[in-house]
């Protein structure tokens, strides 16, 4: 008697079963993660400023972490920590705005001379274009701006509530950064209690997710701090007016892997070209290609390379993703997102780590009752522990 299964297996070939299995398999995956995009869009206000606090929290932490090897109480530890960022970023803003507040006149100056011997160039060089030509140009680019005009200004009504939402995330998140320097590995705790059984495996993943997110963070700023630096004193080398909010800029940029360079850079020699000229914007240009490709083949394989071992397409369709779900913060937080996920699956899909031996029922003389807290045996993987594992592999 044969049954219906091996009916229908002689009628389909086995092949072409196994490739219908899969695709509708596939076609589920791509349902979940479709409707999960789209919750985390719906919640962007709230997710966005989540996870640049994780971020904050990986590098800030150092720091608290020292504090309280002092004997500094967690909370006071806290704010010391908070307060020294934000002293750094009010210091750093005073700077740039008195230096751009000097400098800008100079600028807008310089500007002018610099286009009034381009377009005597563009007379009397090799192009030889005439006058009108020129003026016939600039007649287009107005009336397109012109034409515009609507638009832009239905683009700064719509900032008065972009700035809102901003300034709504920003205070959420300082919120979050600070109690996760506080009290993260009670938050980890208490979330590992969810999971049951599975603890310790999601316990395992988490550690390794943080210690990747810490080195991606720290190794970050350290390359960008460097490649700011670096540009700054080229631009103050050349006596460039506004130095230091370019540094600043490329500062920033550099958390962008591949596109914030380019738009940075770009910003900056155009800056170059009108304040100093054609020379000066190709030198610029070129010192900054020789940075940007010694960054790319020494320091972040060096500092940055431990953590994330990404091949350049794989960050790139990384960034395309998230520009495209998040704009430029998506796009900002995507590689290391990523890597923390790339890292955290093999982790959370091995097998599970042994579990710990069974606590004696009596406790030993002189040992209290009560000392070992709750959920010991699931310990949280917070910014300690974290730290203890960076250790630990940098030992091996």
């Amino acid at each position: 008697m044969i049954s219906d299964r091996e009916r229908l297996t002689n009628l389909v070939p086995r092949t072409l079963l196994r490739v219908a299995v899969w695709c509708l398999c596939l076609i589920v995956i791509g349902w979940a993660v479709f409707y999960f995009a789209q919750f985390i869009a719906t919640l962007h206000i709230v997710v966005l400023p989540v996870a640049i606090a994780l971020l904050l929290t990986a590098l800030l932490f150092p720091v608290t972490r020292r504090l309280r090897a002092v004997g500094v109480r967690p909370i006071y530890a806290t704010w010391i920590t908070m307060l020294v960022a934000f002293g750094v970023l009010g210091g750093t803003g005073w700077f740039i705005g008195l230096r751009a507040n000097d400098e800008f006149p100079g600028l807008v100056d310089q500007v002018r001379a610099t286009s009034k011997t381009v377009e005597q160039w563009l007379y009397t060089g090799p192009l030889h274009l005439q006058p009108n030509q020129l003026t016939s140009w600039i007649d287009e680019i107005t009336t397109q701006i012109t034409a515009q005009r609507n638009q832009i200004t239905q683009t700064v009504l719509t900032g008065a509530t972009v700035a809102f939402e901003v300034l709504a995330s920003i205070v959420l998140l300082m919120f979050v950064t600070f109690f996760l320097l506080k009290d993260g590995d009670r938050i980890w705790s208490w979330f590992l209690k969810g999971f049951g059984s599975a603890a310790p495996r999601v316990d395992k993943a988490g550690r390794t997710a943080w210690v990747t997110l810490s080195h991606y963070v720290q190794g970050t700023v350290a390359v960008a701090a460097v490649h700011g630096v670096v540009m700054g004193i080229v631009l103050a080398g050349m006596g460039v007016p506004l130095w230091a909010p370019l540094a600043v800029m490329i500062f920033l940029a550099s958390f962008i892997p591949i596109v914030g360079i380019f738009f940075a850079g770009g910003v900056a020699t155009l800056v170059t070209l009108g304040a100093k000229g054609p020379i000066y914007a190709l030198i610029f240009l070129g010192i900054l290609i020789v940075e940007q490709q010694l960054e790319n083949h020494v320091l972040q394989p060096l500092i940055v390379g431990r953590a994330l071992s990404f091949h350049p397409l794989a960050i790139i369709l990384v960034l395309a993703v998230g520009g495209i779900l998040a704009g430029i913060a998506g796009a900002a937080v995507a590689v290391p997102v990523a890597a923390v996920i790339y890292r955290a699956i093999p982790e959370l899909m091995a097998d599970p780590p042994i579990a710990l031996p069974a606590a004696p029922e009596h406790p030993p003389p002189g040992d209290e009752p009560g000392d070992e807290p709750e959920g010991a045996e699931t310990a949280a993987p917070g910014p300690d522990s974290a730290v203890n594992e960076e250790s630990a592999q940098h030992n091996g």
